[in-house]
């Protein structure tokens, strides 16, 4: 132990950054390491989660894109549906609507025969 302090005290006479290291050693000792390795387990523990995270939300961006894009794609769908049953459903009222002027003509000849009679 003597020879220790003795390196101790020469360290602490030489420098003066050192001399808070050497004591910074003699008080704390073998506590600095054990706490410097709890936190590096805890550091490399951060670091692995922040990658599991990291790793999620990619994971969930591209299931978010993919839903989305599949969603478009069947409203698309839906829509030109529509827009074709639409158009069905207006060829139909075409055909089965009488134009005004035919109405016209066929009630002006139907009141002509009538008068003739």
């Amino acid at each position: 132990m003597a020879k220790e302090n003795k390196a101790v005290e020469e360290t602490i006479s030489n420098d003066p950054s050192s001399k808070i290291e050497a004591i910074k050693n003699l008080i704390f000792g073998e506590n600095i390491a054990a706490y410097n390795s709890e936190f590096e387990k805890v550091k490399n523990d951060i670091d692995s989660k922040k990658k599991e995270l990291e790793d999620f939300i990619d994971e969930t961006r591209k299931e978010l894109n993919q839903a989305i894009d599949s969603l478009s794609t069947d409203i698309n769908i839906r829509i030109t549906e529509l827009e074709d049953n639409l158009t069905d459903k207006i060829e139909i009222l075409d055909a089965k609507k009488v134009d005004k002027k035919t109405l016209g003509d066929l009630l002006i000849n139907l009141g002509e025969k009538i008068n003739q009679k």
